[in-house]
Formats: structure tokens, sequence, C-alpha cells
């Protein structure tokens, strides 16, 4: 009801409806309306040069386990490695060493497994002669991150940090890098809250500022404690060993699509029957 409420409040504008609850502390944080949506698989590979970091997607968890697609996820993350596109389209143009272009080769893979495939987004990062990958994949394949680290060759520093990512989810390395849009869009929702709270008006903006402080700390990366050692943040870990983090990417599977909501028994019906 509370739900339903805030969309009426907003005529059914789903973000302002989340920032509604929030201001009447009803929603404790706007990253739960990202839910896991489709099932498949992310794939970090690299050689001496490049790293890429991929999500490929299909229906079904079973097919996401399925041995077949492993193979597939792996064959593409090998192949953009390799031949490296700008973007999507060029990706699915490319041409696999037996000769197919990738769109065909995933298209033969749908028809052999059953179910829809596809190659959903990638990003590819260079090393140079000072920078160190962080590769770690979690939950079989849930969840693929990437970390560069600059000032450093170690690359089991760089897995440090991106199983530190992996597992809290930072939204920036700094909080330098957070937009004034995103930074006035919280200050506003924090004041909401701090006035619904009943507190006088003459400290909610020490309030405010003591809340966003501690919110930017949260989604920047080098602010967040480590998980490894959490009497330190992270941006001094990297520091002690002589780095800089110069970038990364978190792919979860299915993040930020909307799920198909299927009968559990009608999904191993369907698998059998395929």
């Amino acid at each position: 009801m509370d739900c339903k409420k805030a969309l009426v409040e907003v005529d059914g504008d789903m973000d302002l409806a989340i920032d509604y609850l929030r201001e009447k502390g009803i929603a404790k944080a706007a990253k739960k309306s990202d839910r896991i949506a489709t099932e498949g698989m992310t794939s970090v590979v690299s050689n001496d040069k490049h790293a890429i970091v991929l999500e490929i997607n299909a229906e079904t968890d079973f097919v996401a386990k399925n041995d077949k697609f492993i193979q597939l996820v792996q064959d593409i993350s090998n192949q953009l490695l390799t031949v490296r596109p700008t973007d999507l389209d060029a990706a699915l143009k490319t041409e696999m060493p037996n000769g197919q272009v990738l769109q065909d080769y995933i298209n033969e893979a749908i028809q052999t497994i059953g179910e829809k495939i596809s190659l959903r987004r990638f990003e590819i990062k260079e090393k140079v002669a000072d920078h160190a990958f962080g590769e770690y994949i979690h939950m079989g394949g849930r969840i693929g991150v990437l970390v560069v680290l600059e000032g450093t060759t170690d690359d089991a520093v760089a897995k440090d940090v991106a199983m530190h990512v992996a597992a809290i989810n930072p939204k920036y390395i700094s909080r330098a890098d957070v937009s004034q849009d995103e930074i006035d869009h919280e200050r506003k929702i924090l004041t909401e809250q701090a006035l619904n709270e009943g507190k006088p008006a003459n400290i909610v903006e020490k309030m405010v500022e003591g809340r966003l402080t501690k919110y930017l700390s949260e989604i920047s990366l080098e602010d967040q404690p480590f998980v490894k050692n959490p009497d330190v943040t992270v941006g001094q870990f990297v520091k002690e060993k002589g780095a800089t983090i110069k970038s990364f990417v978190r792919f979860e599977v299915g993040e930020g699509l909307e799920k198909k909501e299927d009968n559990f028994v009608e999904e191993v019906m369907n698998q059998v029957k395929k």
C-alpha cells in the first residue's frame, strides 16, 4: 500500500516514487529498485595487453549452467579479446575462427540449446607498462569484475580490489567522480528525510551534510573499508602498494533488466520438452 500511494502521488513515475518513499523513511535504499532480471553469465579474460569483461544472457538458470552455454561464453570472450571491437554491433559482425560471423554463431547455439541467447554488453581495458589487471568472477559467473591499477604490476593486488568491488558494489572510484546533479539530488532527499523526522530546522543542515558525507563514502570505492581489512580503506590499501585505481567495471547478470516471472513447474517441464 505504501508503494501504491507513492506511485499515485507522483503520477506513476517509478524513480520519483522511490524518492518519495525514501523521503518518508519508508524505503532505505534506492538500490533495491534494481532487480536481478535475466539469467546468464559474466566472463573476464585477459592477455598481456588487454582484458575484457562481458555479459551473455539466456532465459533460464538451467541453460546458464549448461556446458554448451559455458563453452559459448568462453569462445565469445576469447574472440572479442582478440579482435577488440569498438561496440556491440561491431562485435556481432566479427568473424569467428571457424569463419562464422559471431551473430550467426550465437544463432546456431540458440537452435541447439533451445533458448534465446544474447551478448548484452562488454568492456575492454588496455594494460600499459605500470598497470595491473584484477580479474574476479563470483558465484559461478553471476558477477564479473575487472579492475585496472596504475603504478603497480602486481595483479594479485588488483585482484584483491576486484574481490572488494564484487562484494560491496561501489558506484565510483572517488567522491570527486560523483556529479553535482547526483549530490544535489541526494541532498534534497536527505533534507526531506530530516524534516519528516521532525528535526529542528537549525540542525537540519548540519545533519544533512553529515549524512551526505556518509553517503558519498559508501558509494566511492576509495573511501570504503577494505573487505579483507576493514581497518583501512581501499584507497589506503592501494596507496600502501604504491598504486592508484585507474578504473573498474562490475557486471552483475541481469541487473537493470525486468525479469520474466515464470512458473517453476512450467519452467522444468519446458526444459524436459526441449
